[in-house]
Formats: structure tokens, sequence, C-alpha cells
């Protein structure tokens, strides 16, 4: 494994490039390898234990996308235009809470840990949750798997701009709505999953008009 070194002037400038793209230009598709590459960002990012509480269904059906219109206000002009249209799910309670299936599984199967190891580790997720976080509610549960999937998404919009590929991050949409759509009409199994965001990927149309703008860098950072 090689340490990476990339320019930091190369780092800023994807960043300075990147902004949210409203309109794809609809001609231009990523390829096979590109939308790879931002998945595999996704699926090494880091969550909180080490859990990967969540789940990415790549939308590329134009009749699934249409569906997603009326509950999206936020995505119609990128689901007609992007390249690539990605739903983040979250992992619900039944899955992340510290006794679930999937928390054992991810302990002995994925991680491999001895047994003595499994049973200190889930002390301590048990006392995360109960004391430490207060993760008493499948609402907070929910929330807490969300705040773990946002870093992927952080990642996978990084990787798309330092690779020249534009990116939009939506949560314009309903909920309620959009679960019972993906409960009927893409086979999520809603009882342990949840919408968290959409994002779209491609290449921008046009640039943005404004320049992008923010606070000044002193008002964001303390130092003590």
């Amino acid at each position: 494994m090689n340490t990476p070194n990339i320019a930091k002037e190369d780092i800023l400038n994807a960043f300075n490039y990147r902004h949210a793209t409203k309109e794809f230009d609809a001609s231009k598709t990523l390829t096979n390898e590109q939308i790879n590459f931002i998945l595999k960002t996704a699926h090494l990012s880091p969550s909180s234990f080490g859990f990967e509480p969540w789940h990415f269904v790549v939308v590329q059906d134009k009749a699934l996308r249409e569906l997603l219109k009326p509950v999206a206000w936020g995505a119609p002009l990128k689901l007609d235009t992007a390249s690539h249209f990605i739903l983040g799910l979250a992992m619900k309670a039944p899955m992340v809470k510290h006794d679930a299936e999937y928390i054992e599984h991810m302990m002995k199967e994925v991680k491999q840990m001895p047994e003595e190891v499994v049973s200190m580790y889930s002390k301590f997720y048990r006392e995360f949750q109960e004391r430490d976080f207060k993760l008493d509610s499948d609402k907070k549960l929910f929330d807490w798997s969300s705040k773990q999937i946002y870093i992927a998404l952080g990642n996978m919009m990084t990787a798309a701009a330092l690779t020249g590929i534009d990116s939009c991050p939506i949560e314009g949409f309903h909920i309620e709505e959009t679960e019972a759509l993906l409960r009927d009409k893409f086979n999520v199994d809603t009882d342990k999953y949840g919408i968290a965001f959409m994002a779209a990927f491609g290449y921008r149309k046009a640039d943005p008009e404004h320049p992008k703008s923010r606070r000044a860098f002193e008002e964001i950072v303390t130092w003590k």
C-alpha cells in the first residue's frame, strides 16, 4: 500500500470545482469503471464501530426514475439528465440495535473477531447506544445510521470531483411517500432500510452562474 501524495493544490481545486449540479449534460454518461470507482469510495468509507449501516441503490431504469419524480421535488431535472442516480439507504433499528443479527454477522463473519472479542465488543457497543449516545428509540437509531452514510456520500462526491465528475446531493423528497415507493416498486425492505439521501452523478450542462461563496475561514474555526 503506497502512501498517498496528491498535491494539496489539486485537492482544493477539486473542492472549488465541485458544485451542486442542478442540470447535467444528458448526452454524456459515466463508464462502468467511473461509477464503480465512486461506489468503491463509499465501500471504503469509515463508519462508527465499522458496522457499515448502509446500502446504495443505483437507479438506471427510466421507468423507476419516473416513479421517483412525484415524491422527490428536488430531483426531477437530475432524474432526467444525470448519468447515474443513487439512493442512499440507512439501516433502521432492526439492523443496528446492539442485539441485531446483522451486528453479530459483522463481528463474526465480516470482521472475524474471536468469541472473547465479540463478547467485549458487544458490551461496549451496547453501552455506547444505551449510555453514551442514548440511542433509545427507532428514530434515534436511524438518525445515527444516516450520520454514517453521509460520510460515504461526502467521499463519493469528493472522489467524483477529483476525477472531473459532477454531482448533486438531494434531500428534496417526501420521506414517507418515498419509502412507500421503495417498498412497493423497488423491493426494498423498509422495515430494515430507510431513505437518507438521493445523489446524482454525471457532467454539468453549464458552469455555475455564480462563484462559490463561503463564510470567512476564521469564522468557522476556533483554536484553543
